[in-house]
């Protein structure tokens, strides 16, 4: 009689992640399953980047949590252009520079803008939500909020021009990240103080794989709040403002828990 296989010693670490381990062969190549899973993946990939931007659906969205939107574009004007020229992602084109400078009132305290990025379905999927669970905190801080601006072809520097142009404090951009084979709608969160053009990457922070499978909406509005407050606080953002919102989130639910009976 035969005997039964033995169990996988990777089964168990593969249930845990969604990364590609523990894929098995068919003589010297993989299985077919995997083959097609990953072709799946791959096309789930494409598509995510070259996904139309649906901002008026994502405006009303946004709308129907009592926020008022304003939409504007990069200086791309199509999607071959965006993925060849990142540059031109990073600039406002001019009639929505105007549009932003004829903005009312100027001077909030946070610019929240949500870009399509490279995954418009992250923005479809997790922009209102993740807006959803930050305004809790950002009417706890008291914060004054300036409309949020929806920007077509958006690269993460855009929201420099765009915060300077509101005369912002703080701008938040919401953007599509890069897809992975195993996130295709995944959105990042980048934190910028005393946004204008020419800030670097070093002088924001970022929070990433905002999504249900990642980084829950309130955890990451939790890390978000937490990071425009001392932001605000400091006066600085990027390598100059440690991310300790772990350590926080770790004495709230301290005190929350019941105490030891003795």
């Amino acid at each position: 009689m035969s005997q039964p296989a033995p169990p996988d010693p990777w089964a168990s670490l593969r249930a845990l992640t969604s990364a590609r381990i523990a894929l098995g062969r068919a003589g010297a190549s993989l299985p077919t399953r995997e083959v097609l899973a990953f072709a799946l993946d791959h096309a789930r990939a494409r598509d995510a980047v070259h996904l139309d931007f649906d901002a008026n659906a994502v405006a009303a969205q946004i709308e129907a949590l009592g926020l008022a939107t304003l939409s504007v574009a990069s200086a791309v004007p199509d999607r071959p252009t965006y993925l060849r020229r990142p540059d031109l992602g990073r600039r406002l084109a001019p009639a929505s520079a105007f549009r932003l400078d004829a903005a009312e009132p100027k001077g909030a305290d946070l610019a929240i803008v949500v870009a399509d990025g490279l995954s418009s379905a992250a923005v479809h999927a997790h922009a209102a939500p993740l807006i959803a669970a930050l305004q809790p905190h950002i009417a706890a801080a008291g914060w004054r909020l300036a409309d949020v601006v929806l920007a077509r072809q958006g690269r993460v520097a855009l929201g420099d021009e765009i915060g300077e142009r509101l005369g912002a404090r703080l701008v938040l951009l919401l953007v599509g990240e890069r897809p992975g084979l195993s996130s295709p709608d995944s959105l990042g969160a980048y934190i910028t103080f005393a946004p204008r053009v020419g800030r670097t990457d070093a002088e924001r922070n970022c929070v990433s794989n905002i999504r249900p499978a990642g980084l829950t909406y309130e955890d990451a509005a939790f890390r978000i709040a937490w990071l425009a407050r001392e932001a605000l606080r400091l006066g600085a953002s990027g390598v100059a403002l440690k991310d300790d919102s772990g350590l926080e989130a770790g004495r709230i639910a301290a005190r929350a828990a019941p105490k030891m009976l003795r």
